[in-house]
């Protein structure tokens, strides 16, 4: 099995439930509430690779205040390692505030904190670390500046790199430039394609545009629908599975962490693919960024009972 790196956030998100969102100007009363020390987009995707059994380091940093160093022992007790998960003194880790509806819909307020910090000197610090791994994943919680300068240095050296561009923002096109693989949702599709999608030829078409700035392979995460998988010169859709749903949130992320587990194992992109529906079906099943994150076991027992 190959070594991963995920370089990224680390936030503390604070769930709500409600029955409905909001209006503007509007007030809601909220069904529960919970802290849950474990989010970020990065530290779901690393989180999700060490519940599957992967070696995996993450490189981040997370503030000092509210529950920021309680993370960095959830993320050892669940194997991945920390090393270069620096800690900001007097400053708040980022922040994740979550509604989910009784439509199991969400809604996300993402506040950076010690994100925001993410520098190329932590690049430069960790590099001999960083550069002894094989597959790489990346968001768009930390500055892009530091995500571009490690993405030139990773693909200088052949590294495999995933992009997963959330939360949805035009980015530079010289992103396009190092990643292998690139994994928007419904809504970072649009944002990037600057098209809207209605239905499946939208995706082909969106996944194009994304092939025409420099994508050498767009994989459309479509929420229960699973995802398509759009080439220059191919389109292939993969089916997801049905599950009974609790909470979306990181579910993407989920995905991202099983798709690299998998290609690590040396498995086709399609079979990578659909174990990727299949753990993030499974994060979707318990409240929680992380806590329903599925081990390789909870995956191969699903997986055995679909026809």
């Amino acid at each position: 099995m190959k070594k991963m790196c995920v370089i990224g956030s680390l936030n503390v998100d604070v769930f709500t439930s409600v029955d409905r969102f909001p209006k503007p100007g509007e007030s809601v009363i909220g069904e529960t509430f919970n802290i849950y020390i474990g989010g970020g987009k990065g530290a779901n995707q690393a989180f999700s690779l060490g519940r599957l059994g992967a070696d995996v380091l993450m490189v981040g940093k997370v503030g000092e205040l509210f529950y920021g160093p309680d993370y960095i022992k959830v993320l050892e007790q669940n194997d991945v390692k920390c090393n270069y998960v620096k800690i900001e003194k007097g400053v708040f880790p980022g922040i994740g505030l979550v509604t989910v509806d009784n439509n199991k819909e969400n809604s996300i307020v993402y506040y950076p904190g010690a994100n925001g910090m993410v520098d190329i000197t932590l690049i430069d610090e960790a590099w001999e670390e960083i550069k002894s791994r094989d597959i790489f994943l990346f968001q768009l919680e930390i500055p892009t500046e530091t995500t571009l300068y490690a993405m030139r240095k990773l693909k200088a050296l052949g590294k495999t790199i995933i992009f997963d561009p959330a939360p949805a923002k035009d980015i530079p096109k010289e992103i396009f430039l190092y990643v292998d693989y690139i994994t928007p949702n419904h809504t970072e599709l649009e944002t990037l394609s600057h098209m809207q999608i209605n239905n499946e030829e939208d995706y082909k078409l969106a996944g194009a545009k994304l092939i025409e700035m420099g994508a050498i392979t767009v994989i459309a995460k479509a929420g229960k629908l699973g995802a398509y998988v759009i080439k220059k010169d191919s389109f292939k859709y993969i089916k997801g599975y049905k599950v009974k749903a609790v909470d979306p949130t990181a579910a993407g992320d989920s995905f991202n962490g099983a798709l690299a587990y998998s290609l690590s194992c040396n498995q086709d992109l399609e079979e990578s693919i659909r174990f990727a529906n299949a753990v993030a079906a499974l994060a979707t099943t318990a409240m929680g960024a992380q806590n329903s994150m599925p081990t390789i076991d909870q995956v191969n027992k699903f997986l055995s009972q679909q026809i």
